[in-house]
């Protein structure tokens, strides 16, 4: 009797040993859906993650700078930090889609329905990045719904 008390002693720590392995999985999981390093991200890095989605809206200005601003944001941070990198690159490439979007409306234009389609892709790309820049500032890697990924 004395052997099998220890043995369900031992199947006893066992399990709560790998519940404890669960749990740090999990928070480490948890922490891994928001920054890659497991390390609290700082302002400044959030910051700059930000930046990366509304230098987008360049675009309404100087034309074609919907994809320049965040490529100069991404091309200085990139090597730094890698929240950086990661929405620089969510940020050009969900651009590029956009562009690429307006263009298909334009030509859709000859057939009326491209009319009613390019106010449609300007409010989703305007809604979109916004609710991106509010994301990296909080934190999270966030990944454009509709979105060619060109950049890798």
């Amino acid at each position: 009797m004395p052997d099998e008390k220890e043995v369900s002693g031992e199947v006893i720590e066992g399990q709560a040993e790998t519940n404890q392995h669960n749990q740090q999985q999990s928070q480490a999981g948890a922490q891994a859906n928001n920054n890659t390093s497991g390390a609290p991200l700082d302002s400044d890095t959030r910051t700059w993650g930000m930046f990366c989605h509304l230098s987008a809206f360049a675009g309404f200005i100087i034309p074609f700078f919907n994809i320049v601003g965040p490529l100069i944001v991404w091309l200085i941070k990139k090597d730094e930090m890698a929240y950086v990198d990661h929405h620089g690159k969510e940020a050009l490439n969900f651009q590029i889609t956009i562009f690429l979007a307006f263009i298909a409306c334009i030509v859709l234009s000859f057939v009326v329905i491209g009319v009613f389609l390019i106010p449609i892709v300007g409010i989703f790309s305007f809604v979109m990045t916004i609710i991106a820049g509010i994301k990296a500032n909080g934190g999270e890697h966030y990944k454009y719904p509709i979105c060619l990924r060109l950049i890798k």
